[in-house]
């Protein structure tokens, strides 16, 4: 990680920040620094920058956050995956647990890329004029389930337009601490980087949502589990349906938490002192080393056969184990 400081002069008070920034940091351009600004590594004191277009005040200094570079080229690598759907144009896999979608600081090795190179080799017919696979959508890297990547420069741009528009259908499954209420519903609230931590998103409060994205994910709960106590006869546990309207950051994740259901496992978001009051924490009977969360459904219109085409990734080992464990919960 490299840090910057830039303190704003009279001269340039009242410029955009990003033009600002590109003229102290020649080494960056504008266009990395914006995506610096969104991704939260801009601050002003303690103070993460939210607006690209935030207008300086003299006297003031920001830092820049900037993760080391990794390299342009990542290398193939012979890890095995689970291939539902192939062709010249794109291919369909079914990501496991713990693979980063591409390379990133910290993620160097072990991604689907890197898995790609190797086994679509001498098959890609190059994306930007790079022979490379093309990720157009993400799920976390301890998300499992169902990804679609590009092998062809038209492929690439077709699905991008679909996920750009939504025009996707994609259902995830997810297991839950608590059980949310009513037990079909619409969450259609906002989502923003956090003030306190530039890798998680939140619902921001009203006086912030013009800077947030909006977000809907329609969810269902299957089955419930457990029963939190003899006197609280609420489910302690559900098996939770979701379907993407929109496909946000940590979206599903952030969601989740926001009507008091966080998902089961998650570091991040999920509450722990909950898991416990619910009397299912992380533990030798009942334990899961990531979120519970799986892409279970990807539909899209094939961008160059034009054919309608649905998969489905059923639920990896563990959160089979996990489903059957939570079974075992009393519910008296």
């Amino acid at each position: 990680m490299q840090t910057f400081s830039v303190t704003i002069d009279e001269s340039d008070e009242g410029k955009r920040l990003d033009l600002v920034l590109a003229l102290k940091l020649p080494d960056f351009s504008r266009t990395r620094l914006q995506s610096l600004i969104r991704e939260g590594a801009v601050k002003e004191r303690d103070r993460i920058v939210e607006m690209v277009a935030e207008k300086t005040i003299a006297g003031l200094t920001y830092t820049v956050e900037a993760p080391d570079p990794v390299s342009a080229i990542p290398k193939p690598e012979h890890i095995p995956i689970e291939v539902f759907f192939e062709d010249d144009d794109l291919i369909v896999v079914n990501k496991p647990a713990g693979m980063a979608a591409h390379p990133a600081p910290g993620s160097e090795n072990g991604t689907l890329v890197n898995a790609l190179l190797h086994h679509c080799s001498g098959n890609l017919s190059g994306i930007g004029g790079v022979e490379r696979p093309g990720i157009v959508h993400r799920i976390d890297k301890f998300t499992t389930g169902v990804l679609v990547v590009a092998k062809s420069e038209k492929a690439h741009v077709g699905l991008s337009e679909l996920f750009a528009k939504h025009d996707t259908v994609r259902t995830y499954t997810a297991f839950t601490v608590g059980t949310p209420r009513p037990l079909v519903g619409t969450i259609d609230v906002p989502i923003v980087r956090s003030q306190f931590d530039r890798k998680k998103m939140a619902v921001p409060a009203l006086q912030r949502r013009k800077n947030a994205r909006h977000a809907i994910t329609h969810y269902r709960v299957k089955e419930t589990f457990g029963r939190i106590s003899k006197r609280d006869k609420n489910p302690s546990a559900s098996l939770i349906e979701c379907r993407l309207e929109t496909g946000r950051t940590h979206q599903i994740r952030v969601h989740l938490n926001h009507i008091g259901a966080p998902i089961f496992g998650d570091q991040v978001y999920g509450r722990q002192k909950k898991f416990k009051a619910y009397g299912i924490e992380n533990s030798e009977t009942i334990a899961l080393s990531r979120q519970a969360l799986h892409a279970s459904v990807l539909g899209f219109v094939h961008p160059i056969t034009e054919k309608f085409m649905k998969f489905e990734a059923p639920l990896p080992n563990d959160l089979v184990k996990l489903k059957q464990q939570f079974r075992q919960l009393p519910k008296e």
